[in-house]
């Protein structure tokens, strides 16, 4: 280890000198405390850190020791579920070692090392394993079966394998490698800086179904795809993020609080635990990891915490699960960024965020994608998985043209954007339909024609023409008022309010209204579309406009979005009744 001495104190930036032979991102032990740090510039002999803890109270000539390695996280049985800081700290075990606020230089394992595992073996001895081969399971949580694989780097014969009860350092196999026999045990570490090994990325093509209607129908995303949510403050970024982690169709959800306010992580903590599972009625928990460095944790911490969320999400995807990553925001990790790049003295670029704001946004979003992972199944097949990164955005004042989010749509390929007046008229999600998008439309269509579902596809274009009629009518009677329109064009707006009223609108603390599943939605579009071509048949036979919009109907529409999973058979029965309110171009008041 290499040992120096501190000379200089700014903020969470320490300066030291007589460190020689270390290298850019190695962890340091700085001060008596040993505050945890990470070597962020080198210049010959005198280092700069960034301090992952409050330095109040360092001074120089106090001690730096260097560990040799860069900071790295611990992946293995007993993460899911857990509860951490930004460098992997469990904050759960820290509250119980130093009460509501933690100690500086207070340094526990990510994982409980002391805790015994059932492991199963799934493959036998003498086979030749491979990094990522899977070599037995641990039954996690209800929800989780923990597949433990090959580190990367070794290859070889098997030699043992052990079935039984064992701590996550404990050894359960050994391999006859190249460079000698490797004793394996359920852990492993990796840099966080680093990405994780694959075989092949491949194009996403199926959807991530959310269960927001004005997501999955209009702007959906892939699994594996990379989408972002800007909007102003107060617009619903957050509960945006949490319907999403609550109820998006993954194996596994990591959800990163980069920078968020206490209380809000707070929600997650308690409410997560009481949610069920849409799939399998067990606690949300039990497929869930939580990352959180609030926003009066140390800045520098929040840098590191997207890195950790990406890395986690990345160990088990490699074990073939679909794992859904949500980075709230990512405008306070950028922050962050600008803080120490201005500590560090560096060139500023656009308004003061660091010259490499693009290329480490896309960097962080690069790590998302669907892949081939290295290694196979017991079985000899091949195995994919999947990380759907989404990254809320706080532009100040709404402006999305500041550089965070700019740099956020070079790279993401669905854009949410949040409108504050949408958010102010008490409709949420406040997701704007004008001015989102989702570049996965094509290949989500193709899926969806595979799975039988072309009509959907068909029904989402119908729905965006009539949104997008309703803008340019409504311009129109801002200017010369309503009865300038013609009858046709009227309806066009009522249908175009039925859409955004009855279905865009989602009640999030509703029990039913919360989540709709694909099914619900593509019957809701149906129901309104066929409303939509039985008025327009009545108006062509006469019929007033007054009186369709009067018919009884209408409020069996309004309420369908309320109908149980359990009762879609009642979506054929407002169908039929649709139909018979316009049969014959009867009066249908």
């Amino acid at each position: 280890m290499t040992n120096g001495e501190i000379i200089r104190v700014a903020g969470p930036l320490v300066v030291a000198r007589g460190m020689q032979g270390i290298k850019m991102y190695d962890v340091v032990l700085v001060g008596h405390e040993r505050l945890v740090g990470e070597i962020v510039e080198v210049r010959g002999d005198r280092v700069f850190i960034q301090v992952y803890e409050e330095t109040t109270g360092l001074g120089p000539g106090e001690p730096v020791e260097s560990t040799g390695m860069p900071l790295s996280v611990e992946l293995a049985p007993g993460l899911v579920g857990g509860f951490y800081d930004g460098i992997q700290r469990p904050l759960n075990r820290l509250y119980d070692a130093s009460g509501d606020r933690i100690s500086r230089g207070i340094s526990l394992r990510a994982v409980d090392v002391d805790r015994k595992w059932d492991f199963t073996p799934l493959v036998e001895v003498g086979r030749q394993v491979s990094a990522g081969d899977i070599l037995g399971v641990v039954e996690e949580t209800a929800l989780v079966k923990h597949r433990i694989m090959v580190p990367p780097g070794i290859s070889g014969k098997l030699l043992r394998i052990e079935q039984g009860s064992f701590t996550v350092e404990e050894t359960i196999a050994e391999v006859e490698t190249a460079d000698g026999i490797k004793q394996l045990s359920m852990l492993q570490k990796w840099p966080v800086r680093k990405i994780r090994p694959y075989r092949e990325k491949l194009n996403p093509q199926i959807p991530l179904v959310t269960g927001q209607r004005v997501i999955d129908t209009l702007f959906p995303v892939t699994k594996g795809g990379m989408a972002c949510i800007p909007g102003p403050f107060g617009s619903g970024k957050t509960v945006v993020q949490h319907q999403l982690a609550k109820w998006a169709d993954a194996d596994i959800i990591v959800y990163i609080g980069c920078g968020e306010r206490g209380n809000e992580m707070t929600d997650v903590l308690l409410s997560f635990p009481e949610l069920k599972d849409p799939k399998s009625g067990l606690p949300l928990m039990e497929r869930t990891i939580l990352i959180a460095n609030t926003s009066d944790m140390p800045v520098a911490a929040r840098e590191a915490s997207v890195y950790t969320g990406i890395t986690i999400a990345e160990y088990f995807r490699d074990m073939g699960y679909d794992v859904a990553l949500m980075a709230d925001s990512t405008s306070r990790w950028a922050e962050a960024l600008r803080e120490m790049s201005g500590r560090l003295e560096e060139m500023p670029g656009e308004e003061g965020y660091p010259a490499y704001l693009g290329s480490r946004i896309a960097e962080f979003y690069e790590r998302a994608g669907r892949v081939v992972c290295l290694g196979t199944n017991p079985d000899g097949s091949a195995r994919e998985g999947t990380i759907t990164a989404i990254g809320a955005v706080s532009p100040p004042g709404g402006d999305l043209s500041e550089p965070v989010t700019q740099n956020t749509l070079r790279v993401v390929k669905v854009f949410w954007g949040l409108d504050a007046n949408l958010a102010y008229r008490r409709h949420f999600p406040a997701i704007n339909w004008l001015q989102s998008y989702s570049l996965y439309l094509g290949v989500i269509d193709e899926y969806l024609q595979e799975q039988g579902m072309g009509e959907f596809s068909q029904h989402r274009r119908e729905v965006m023409a009539l949104l997008q009629a309703e803008s340019e009518l409504q311009e129109i009677v801002q200017l010369v008022g309503v009865d300038a329109l013609s009858t046709r064009d009227r309806l066009k707006l009522e249908v175009a309010r039925l859409i955004r009223e009855d279905f865009l609108h989602q009640n999030a603390f509703d029990e039913v209204d919360t989540y709709t599943s694909l099914t619900k939605q593509a019957l809701m579009i149906k129901m309104i579309l066929l409303f939509y071509r039985e008025a327009q048949t009545a108006l062509e036979n006469g019929v007033k406009l007054e009186e369709i919009l009067g018919a009884k109907v209408l409020e069996r529409m309004a309420r369908a979005k309320f109908i149980p999973e359990t009762n879609l058979d009642a979506f054929a029965q407002i169908e039929a009744e649709i139909v018979q309110t316009f049969a014959g171009g009867e009066e249908v008041a």
